[in-house]
């Protein structure tokens, strides 16, 4: 396998519906549930079993379930509430705890701009080293700024809001970043099936703007050339797994990529994502 096409592959690898159950509510297919889960849950308040699945007869039950799997240790508490819908896009139907949506195999949306400088020399990007003391992937490689679109937040206004917190982007320097895509994938991780819709800015800043860590997500910034961040992805695995995805669509646009694999990884990053529940 290409060596770009192998991290496409590697945010793909969930096989639905396996060994999973359907998740609902009040009917609505919402997520998918691991045997083991959907066996725990057994006569859980307000949890029917049938056939097909579980079903959630009310959307307060599952912000309740939530706080339910993390007290029984399936799953972290953020302290962050999402919106749960049914399809990317759909209307939302309620909110769960950040920390519950892998486990419960529940759509996440999340933004990831990609800070570009334009010099003399070609463009360059900044690249994060995220915090050793990360729960996920601590230590790899990151965008200048990402982050999930909590409940009620726009991804407009979560960009805004994780480019001060994350990397003291101004706002009004942030709010020029420029939509270039979205990206989806199914990927089973240790914290459980992540159906994210990624969401893809450009953001051209001054050769004399330095991000700086704030939050302590990032340990530090630096400037690399782009060719030098294509190298990387092509050689290994030191960026977090999905800024791969982002990245090699980046690549993409620039023109850095050509040919016969340009085709292919165009292919598979367009193909059907979030394995809806039918």
């Amino acid at each position: 396998m290409q060596s770009l096409l192998r991290h496409v592959a590697a945010c793909n690898n969930a096989v639905l519906p396996g060994t999973r159950l359907p998740l609902c509510l009040a009917g609505a297919p919402i997520g998918w549930l691991r045997p083991e889960l959907a066996a725990s849950l057994a006569g859980w308040p307000g949890l029917r079993r049938s056939d097909a699945g579980l079903d959630l007869a009310e959307p307060a039950r599952l912000t309740l379930l939530g706080r339910e799997l993390a007290e029984a240790g399936h799953c972290r508490w953020r302290g962050e509430a999402f919106d749960v819908r049914a399809t990317v896009g759909g209307a939302v139907l309620a909110q769960i705890d950040r920390g519950a949506l892998p486990v419960l195999g529940l759509i996440a949306v999340g933004v990831h701009v990609n800070g570009l400088v334009q010099r003399p020399d070609g463009a360059w990007l900044w690249v994060g080293v995220r915090a050793a003391d990360k729960h996920l992937d601590p230590g790899k490689l990151d965008h200048l700024v990402a982050g999930g679109v909590a409940a009620g937040m726009t991804p407009q206004q979560t960009l805004v809001k994780e480019a001060a917190e994350e990397a003291a982007v101004p706002a009004a320097l942030a709010a020029r970043a420029v939509a270039s895509g979205r990206l989806g994938y199914v990927m089973e991780r240790p914290e459980g099936l992540r159906r994210d819709l990624l969401l893809c800015y450009d953001l051209d800043l001054p050769e004399t703007f330095v991000p700086r860590p704030t939050d302590g997500e990032v340990a530090r910034f630096e400037r690399w050339p782009l060719t030098e961040v294509l190298a990387t992805v092509r050689a290994g695995d030191a960026f977090k797994f999905n800024v791969n995805l982002v990245l090699i669509d980046l690549f993409l646009r620039l023109g850095l990529i050509v040919g016969t694999e340009a085709s292919a990884l165009r292919a598979a990053l367009a193909a059907p994502a979030f394995g809806a529940p039918t």
